[in-house]
Formats: C-alpha cells, structure tokens, sequence
C-alpha cells in the first residue's frame, strides 16, 4: 500500500510516573500539521491500529497510539488501572502529549476510538472539555453485554468482599468480525490481554451511565459509527448518546452486519469512507467553537438548576427522603465531628473543608465515627479531595517551570481557608522562596498559623 507506514516505538510518562507504550507515525509530507490520535479497543493495543493507519491513506497526518495501562507493551497487571478516572487522564495527557510532539494545538488534532477506548475518549472530551477538532467513536461500550444473570450486582458484591479481582473476556475472534485474518491474529496474539480488572469493568458501567445521561455537555464535532450485529455491546445507550449530543455537526451511521470489531470489519472500507470525509471535513474548515454565551439561560444545566431550585414535589419519595435527611442530621450529627462542624461553621467553610481534606472519620462514638466515615465518603467530598490532588499536582508543575526559567518562586493566595492543599503541595520544594497566606475568616487565620507552626514552615 502506497501510504504503508514503519511506526517508531516510543514510552510516554504519566503524571503518575507511569510508561505507557506508544507508537508515532510521521506524516509523510513535511510540515503537515494533522494529528489523529487512535484508542484502541478494551484487551488490544496499538499494534492492531496499524492498518487504521494505512487504510484511512492521510499522507499529511501524522498518527499516535498508546498501549493503555495494562495492555500489549506497557507493563503492570494485565488489565489493570488504579481507576477509570486515572485511565480517562491518561488519555488527556497523552493527546496533549501527541500535540506537543507534533508542534501544533489541540485544535489540529482528532481522535479516533473503539469500544472501550470510544468510552474513556467520550469521558475525557465530557470531563476536560478539551479543544480538539472532533472525534468519531466506534461502537463505545456504554453497555456491555454480560450473559450471566446478575452478573453486575454480583461482581460489586464480591468486590466490596474480595477486593481486587480479575475477569476473563468471554469473547472470541468470531464475534468480533468477519475478517478471517483478524480473527486469526486476535485468537493468536500473545499480546491479546484477556482478563479486566473488576474495578475498571464495574467503573465502566458507572461511567458510562454518566456520560450517556449528560452527553448534552458534549459540543465537539462527533462521528459515531455503529456496528449493526454487535453481539460485545448494546446499541441503545450508544443511541441515547448520540441524541444528546449538542454538537452542531455530528453524524451517526449505523452500518448493517457489522460485528463488534467496527475499523476492523470484512467491509470496514463502508465504515473508512464515512471517516475519511467527516474527517476531511473538519481540516477543510475552521475549528468550531461553540457559543456558551447564554449557558445559564438556555443550556440544559440551567434547566436542571430550575428544576432543583423548585423543591421537589411535597410529599413525594424524593422530599420525604430531604425531610428524612434533615431530621436525622439534627439528631445523629453531632456525633459526627465532619457534621457538627459543618452545622457550626458552614458546609463550604475553610473549616469544613480542611477536615474533608484530612479524611479522618471523628466522633463521640462508634456510631458518630460510622456516619463520620459516610458522610467524609459522600461523592461531593470525594470529588474535593480530588480537585486537592489536581491543584497540589497543577502547583508543583508551576513551580518547576519557573525554577528551571531560573525565576524566583513566590506563592501567594488570598483565600486559602486553613492554607492545607497549599502547604501540602509545597513541602519539602526549596525552590520556593515566600508563602504568603490569606483568609477573610479570623478562624482560618488562627487554623493556618498553628498548621505552618506543626510544620516548622
């Protein structure tokens, strides 16, 4: 084929410190300025994209796949991720990465993925927002199809009581395809992982139920294919997927016979033609961006956000559960040492916030350590220790940019609350020269001092 491509093969680090295997084909026309990214399906890797590569025949393009966390040349457990958010990550800074390499911006780049990857992409563009130029989707697996009765409520049980554990794919080459060659190669690949972690197949159907119910976030340019005998997955999520998605130029094509394996199908050229000018599309014109101008009016969290303010209808399951909640919060919480304080204090205080950031369940008792412990676990105060790790990570990468450019590093924040995600982030930095601290509240002052104090800042 006129447009074969030799990928180099290279390691990309994470964040986390972690070396994921990557494959780069250079465009074959100098200073091209096209980048497709490839995500490939749940238990394969790169090398299976290689005639993606070949057959979508973009000589001015130049192409990336990873081996995801897991997977064909990137060590660790087969199968495994810490999570599916730390996954849906790596793909932010791998496409980020990809763009870099290629000295151009996000908006040059596309993405293309399949199944599995399909989803970690459509979490990652819902999540970061990033500003590519489109992605086309390949049968995402929102649903996979799981044969056994009960099967997921099953694996959560035996999850919360084993802990870690690992699931075989039941799936053949044969259900993938009609390609004989790439049945062959996928039943013989010694780089074929077979098992999942339970973690990331039950974070799958967590996530994807997240995705597909608020895909009207999503406002890229989308393509998404759909494999008409798709025996892995199920196709009406897919559908409400796509139906959400407020993009002005999407496109759904649902192509009758296909198997599983959508870019690798008997007659994926069907499915490579439907690319090829979406794609095309996208580079002949200007990047979109879209209006989110009158978002608190009109967008669909402005409808939501009315909804809520109105209270729930009185009397109904949803405002006896509020009426419920608030009753058992005035007797049981002060018990619970994260509930009293926030009842003393606010629940968006410095104060209430520092003691979600320390994650020690406190009470007066067995039982106020116990609703301690729901109430640090809440996913809203999960979702904070989260956006902790994110700035602590956004801040030391701050601080060893200006070390390098030999500037002198000062710290300043003039709301800090108890100062904790700041104080955290810049132990044991040298580079840093001055920390300067600042809340309106008297408490937090006072709560700061004592912190920098116990520290020897």
């Amino acid at each position: 084929m006129e447009n074969s491509r030799i990928p180099g093969e290279h390691f990309f680090t994470t964040s986390d410190n972690t070396a994921l295997f990557y494959r780069h084909w250079p465009a074959l026309q100098p200073g091209a300025k096209k980048v497709i990214v490839l995500f490939h399906r749940g238990h394969e890797h790169s090398g299976r994209l290689q005639h993606i590569v070949d057959e979508l025949a973009m000589p001015d393009t130049a192409f990336y796949a990873w081996d995801a966390r897991g997977h064909g040349q990137t060590s660790g457990p087969r199968g495994y991720s810490p999570s599916l958010a730390r996954s849906v990550q790596d793909v932010d800074e791998f496409v980020r990465f990809a763009a870099s390499d290629s000295q151009v911006g996000l908006d040059e780049v596309v993405v293309i993925a399949q199944s599995v990857g399909a989803v970690l992409v459509a979490t990652w563009v819902h999540d970061y927002a990033p500003a590519i130029r489109g992605l086309v989707l390949a049968s995402p697996a929102f649903k996979v199809k799981l044969y056994v009765p009960l099967a997921r409520p099953a694996l959560a049980l035996w999850h919360r009581l084993r802990g870690l554990f690992f699931i075989n794919s039941y799936v053949k080459g044969r259900y993938l395809t009609h390609d004989r060659q790439r049945v062959a190669s996928f039943n013989n690949d010694p780089l074929i992982t077979r098992a999942i972690a339970v973690n990331i197949l039950l974070d799958l159907y967590k996530t994807s139920e997240r995705i597909v119910s608020d895909a009207a976030a999503i406002t890229l340019p989308t393509q998404l294919l759909i494999s008409g005998d798709d025996y892995v997955v199920h196709r009406q999520p897919q559908i409400d997927f796509y139906q959400r998605l407020r993009s002005p130029l999407k496109e759904l094509h649902l192509l009758p016979g296909f198997y599983h394996d959508t870019l690798g199908e008997e007659n994926r050229a069907q499915a490579f033609e439907k690319m090829q000018s979406f794609i095309s599309r996208l580079y002949a014109n200007k990047s979109q961006k879209f209006d989110y101008q009158h978002e608190d009016c009109t967008g669909p969290s402005a409808d939501r956000w009315r909804l809520l303010s109105g209270g729930p209808v009185p009397l109904s399951p949803v405002d006896l559960a509020y009426r419920f909640m608030r009753k058992a919060m005035k007797l049981f919480g002060t018990h619970s040492a994260g509930l009293h304080l926030g009842m003393s204090t606010g629940f968006d205080s410095g104060s209430s916030l520092d003691y979600v950031y320390q994650n020690q369940p406190q009470g007066s008792n067995a039982f106020g350590r116990l609703i301690d412990k729901i109430y640090l676990n809440s996913v809203g105060w999960r979702g904070i220790r989260q956006r902790k790790t994110q700035l602590q990570i956004l801040i030391k990468q701050a601080v060893a940019d200006l070390h390098a450019k030999g500037l002198a590093v000062r710290v300043v924040d003039i709301a800090a609350g108890h100062g904790r995600y700041v104080l955290d982030a810049l132990a044991n930095e040298p580079a840093v020269s001055d920390i300067l601290l600042r809340d309106y509240s008297e408490l937090n002052v006072a709560q700061g001092q004592e912190m920098i104090a116990q520290r020897g800042m």
